[in-house]
């Protein structure tokens, strides 16, 4: 008989305890910049209005009843309480009853929209509303260096664009690509899942890749989910957007070009190495590349998207089959070129053998504007700090070496340069890769302080 007590004690506790969390949640819902507050006050409107409609369509006889009531109300109270405690009190029971009311529907509401998200409702508004304020971001590049950025930038805006190349001919894409034909899906899903909400379990469904099966062997499921969205709608395009949509992807994903692109490089023994993948394990010194075919025509939306940037990134990645590429299309470089906005290339933290053996960041930067025919970024960000002598003695073994800053060639290229430690290291293998996270800090970080000083227009 005695035991519901110590239970409804505990449940009351419990009650009060939670009281502070839910005022707290009910007043961020009152936060800046989420509208809700507007919205509150022309309901209230709407409200007071058909009540004052219904009265005047009865005669006002409600009404006359009603503050007859409430007179007869308040003098009861004044005689019972001193209006020093009996208005205070009633302000405050009526305050309480629409906190209470507030809580419960928007408590209800969570329960039906989020039932197994321990996130709150005004808690995914208010990020949703910071993100969308952020700035236009266009990120030009491919390969994992191109989806290590767009990790990082993700949590500063939902309004970044990849424009991604469409070269690859190697592994997974490229058998797609001989096969059906298309465009190569592999770096269009990597920055896919890069950009998704579920980023973790949708990058490990992407990445998967068939041990078996006739033909399926060496594929990866995103590849395949890709080829068979571009069947399913109305070509590449249509396909990476459903799939961005399907996916609640932060930002948009376009290929630089719908041509069926085809890379060669010139190298300097002489030797002219047709395809992206070969390129590389051609182990020369490259002088040129370029694309079969030549002066490909640039994907509507992405040089709309680059118009529209307040920021313009290239990079990070393999210099001649990830950035390059996408340079190869001319309307990029000129739509890049005209853009007054803050325009930054990021250099890789190490060389890659077979392609950039050697170059320094001075380097790095000619081949671009050898590439471009003219200057298109403002700076190039480059990793301050050496790897640790292990890393670099695992490198070494690969004849990789990091990136040298040389900084009177740059400074006579008349390219400003940014350092920083924007570089992770890990610790099992010794490989380096830029961080996500520190990145994209720092690239915000530059394009505010650009922003402000250079660019007040935009500001």
């Amino acid at each position: 008989m005695g035991s519901p007590k110590p239970t409804t004690s505990r449940y009351k506790a419990k009650s009060l305890q939670h009281l502070p969390d839910r005022f707290s949640r009910s007043i961020r819902w009152l936060s800046p910049g989420l509208s809700i507050k507007r919205w509150l006050f022309l309901s209230a409107i709407g409200v007071i209005l058909t009540c004052l409609g219904f009265a005047i369509l009865v005669r006002l006889t409600p009404i006359f009843y009603v503050i007859q009531f409430l007179e007869s109300s308040l003098r009861f109270f004044a005689r019972l309480l001193p209006r020093e405690i009996s208005g205070p009190l009633v302000i405050g029971l009526g305050v309480f009853l629409v906190w209470w009311g507030q809580t419960r529907t928007l408590g209800s509401i969570t329960e039906v929209l989020m039932p197994d998200s321990q996130d709150e409702v005004v808690d995914r508004l208010l990020v949703h509303r910071r993100l969308n304020r952020g700035p236009k971001i266009v990120v030009i590049g491919g390969g994992t260096g191109l989806s290590t950025l767009l990790r990082g930038l993700k949590s500063y805006s939902a309004n970044i664009t990849a424009v991604v190349t469409v070269a690859d001919d190697g592994g997974s894409s490229g058998r797609l690509r001989r096969e059906i034909g298309g465009l190569p899906p592999g770096d269009l899903r990597s920055c896919i899942a890069a950009l998704a909400d579920q980023e973790k379990l949708i990058t490990a469904l992407f990445q998967y890749r068939f041990k078996a099966g006739d033909g399926l062997t060496g594929h990866s499921f995103g590849n395949l989910f890709l080829t068979a969205m571009s069947d399913i709608t109305d070509g590449w395009e249509q396909a990476i957007a459903a799939s961005s949509q399907v996916l609640a992807v932060r930002g948009q994903v376009l290929p630089a070009t719908l041509s069926d692109v085809s890379l060669w490089a010139d190298l300097e023994d002489g030797r002219c190495i047709k395809g992206e993948s070969k390129i590389t394990a051609a182990a020369g010194k490259i002088l040129r590349v370029g694309c079969t075919p030549a002066r490909p025509p640039a994907l509507p939306n992405a040089i709309r998207a680059i118009m529209d940037a307040d920021l313009i990134i290239l990079g990070p990645g393999s210099l001649y089959t990830s950035v390059v590429p996408n340079l190869l299309v001319p309307e990029i470089v000129e739509a890049i070129a005209r853009r007054t906005v803050p325009r930054i290339y990021v250099c890789n933290i190490m060389s890659q053998p077979g392609e950039t053996e050697g170059y320094t960041v001075a380097d790095h930067v000619k081949a671009l504007d050898s590439t471009c025919g003219k200057r298109i970024f403002d700076a190039v960000l480059v990793q301050k700090k050496l790897p640790s002598s292990m890393a670099l003695a695992r490198y070494m073994q690969e004849n990789s070496h990091p990136i040298v800053i040389d900084r009177e060639r740059l400074m006579r290229l008349g390219c400003r340069v940014i350092l920083a430690n924007v570089m992770d290291e890990d610790a099992n293998t010794q490989y380096v890769r830029h961080s996500s996270e520190r990145l994209a800090r720092v690239l915000l970080r530059w394009y505010g302080r650009v922003n402000r000083m250079e660019y007040p227009t935009h500001a």
